[in-house]
């Protein structure tokens, strides 16, 4: 069973940066997910990486973050740059995806880590 954790969320001001890291304890094969959640919504889709490094993004993301996952693929990284407050959710990792696009295709959950962008 592979457990996720997810951690680095905060608080920074527009324009500012943040690295979320997603750490899989057990052994996983799988694409690692990205997902943010704001109240009231369902988990949007941010950015996948495959075992053999081959990366999606949302476009609403694209060129300002950046997936990346450590040599031993037990951790996944998100770099976040020019965050804008519409990047304000909660941000969950997942794995186990039929479609690592769509949150409702995946098995796996990390408990999530706050992100807020405010001036």
């Amino acid at each position: 069973q592979v457990h996720l954790t997810e951690s680095g969320g905060g608080s920074v001001q527009p324009g500012g940066s943040l690295r979320l890291s997603c750490a899989a304890s057990g052994y996983s094969s799988s694409y690692i997910a990205w997902f943010r959640q704001t109240p009231g919504k369902g988990r949007e889709g941010v950015a996948f990486i495959s075992p053999s490094g081959r990366t999606w993004y949302a476009e609403s993301v694209k060129v300002r973050f950046t997936i990346s996952q450590d040599n031993a693929k037990t951790t996944v990284f998100l770099h976040m740059d020019s965050l804008r407050p519409e990047d304000t959710a909660m941000y969950y990792c997942a794995t186990g995806c039929s479609n690592p696009r769509y949150s409702d295709t995946c098995r796996l959950w990390g408990q999530g880590t706050q992100v807020s962008v405010s001036p």
